[in-house]
């Protein structure tokens, strides 16, 4: 475009004012109100004016009123959209680490709603009175759940990792087995942690075994600790040898040195032959267990921290502690979630993870055959087959472990699976599948109640 035709379409944009005082400016005014408005204004101009100077724009587009002001609208209606958003999760992966990890049950999202719509007791004792600790709304039922001596609760169990190696191997040195050197999600790094923590980490064995002999030579003075990591989505499998927790304590104890263990996640529950509950482990007598809140046991994110009373008070006193600590949030929905366990068979029941999990395939079956039968009915592009699939638990816990289940394999004339899956996300209420073998596939064990319709008009859409 010419510079004198650049300049024409320039002149010729709205002012300010006119786009103010137009009955959709003044509309938008009062909804959104006049700051936000002349800033989304100012910023659409600009985008405007950028394009008109653009070479490759040859046509005068984008310079009437109302196309500015359908522009603003449109800017300021993405600007009010939240960016953390409900989608539904058609990955058949049950604790997806992307997607939030743990479903809440109703009870602790009905918590999460009083938490949040008025003043709590977070830190007040309403017995006595006066100032309390907010750690006691969960501790009591922590120690009733797990029979350990002492409990405290952080923000991840990254936090509660650092926090106890900080208050008993602080300058000093921790053991750690180099088959146990772990990075996980988001590039949490065992020795880097250990790091952070003021620890000298001391390696021992090798990648795929090591022996209770490489702990006691390498034992010292200078050692404060023995850790053991559970290696989350890592798994070694053949020629491999790890210490049993039971030697490991022995050990330990023998030596006058506490025994942390990190179980990455932590069941309370006794689902699962590869994975030792947290009652079982703090039975053995391990001086210090950790764990995450929002994997296996349902809940918020959280790191909790279980074990004997003496370690687990000085990291309460430790400074750290303050910089890790939970909100009412937080709280609110791990105390909600802990209360479910206090009854087995209702946590089964009431925790969105073991009721997906527990969900006969039968029922998936029937399910995928009830939505392939109504979107099939009069519709020549879209195809829906119900297919046998695998689930997984993801988040790093039980990997490896696949658990059958029933889904949909959808097809779209003249659409590509990847453009199928790009259909898919931008729904209003994005449906996030995967594709497999050039098929796009929607698992149906991670679909909660009541989302099969959005499914079902998501799938219609895709058709046209």
């Amino acid at each position: 475009m010419s510079d004198k035709k650049s300049n024409e379409s320039l002149r010729r944009l709205p002012a300010m004012h006119k786009i103010l005082n137009a009955e959709k400016g003044r509309e938008l005014t009062e909804q959104y109100g006049r700051q936000l408005v002349v800033t989304a204004v100012d910023e659409v101009l600009d985008e405007v004016r950028k394009s008109l100077l653009s070479l490759e724009k040859k046509e005068k587009t984008g310079a009437s009123l109302d196309m500015v002001l359908d522009r603003v609208e449109n800017h300021l209606a993405g600007l009010a959209q939240t960016s953390l958003r409900r989608v539904i999760n058609a990955t058949g992966v049950l604790l997806h680490t992307n997607m939030g990890r743990a479903v809440l049950s109703k009870k602790a999202q009905e918590a999460l709603l009083v938490a949040a719509s008025g003043y709590t007791n977070l830190e007040y004792d309403l017995e006595r009175g006066e100032r309390g600790s907010r750690y006691e709304h969960v501790e009591k039922l922590l120690l009733r759940l797990t029979k350990a001596e002492s409990a405290l609760v952080v923000n991840n169990n990254a936090g509660a990792v650092l926090l106890a190696i900080n208050t008993l191997a602080k300058g000093k040195e921790a053991i750690v087995s180099r088959g146990e050197l772990v990075e996980i999600g988001g590039s949490f790094r065992v020795p880097e942690v250990m790091k952070l923590g003021g620890a000298k980490l001391v390696e021992v064995g090798t990648t795929n075994r090591t022996h209770l002999a490489d702990y006691k030579q390498a034992i010292s003075d200078d050692t404060a600790a023995i850790l053991k990591v559970h290696t989350s989505n890592f798994r070694i499998v053949g020629f491999s040898k790890s210490v049993e927790r039971k030697e490991l304590l022995e050990l330990a104890h023998s030596k006058e040195l506490p025994l942390i263990e990190d179980l990455g996640s932590g069941s309370f529950l006794d689902f699962s032959q590869e994975e030792a509950t947290v009652f079982e482990v703090i039975a053995t007598g391990v001086d210090v267990v950790t764990f995450s809140g929002d994997k296996l046991l349902g809940g918020p994110q959280a790191g909790i921290l279980l074990g004997k009373k003496e370690y687990i008070e000085a990291m309460k006193k430790n400074q750290l502690a303050r910089a890790l600590r939970v909100d009412k949030f937080t709280l609110a929905a791990l105390e909600a979630t802990l209360l479910e366990y206090l009854s087995p068979e209702k946590a089964m029941e009431n925790v969105p993870l073991y009721r997906m999990l527990n969900a006969p395939v039968e029922m998936l079956r029937e399910k995928a055959e009830a939505i392939a039968t109504e979107v099939n009915r009069g519709r020549e592009r879209i195809k829906v087959i119900p297919i046998p699939t695998k689930a997984q638990m993801g988040g790093g816990s039980i990997p490896g472990q696949e658990f059958p289940s029933y889904g949909l394999d959808i097809s779209c004339e003249g659409k590509s699976p990847m453009e199928l899956e790009g259909h898919f996300r931008s729904l209003p209420i994005p449906i996030i599948g995967y594709i497999e073998r050039e098929r796009y596939i929607m698992d149906l064990r991670t679909v909660l109640p009541g989302e099969e319709e959005v499914i079902i008009n998501g799938i219609r859409l895709a058709g046209g």
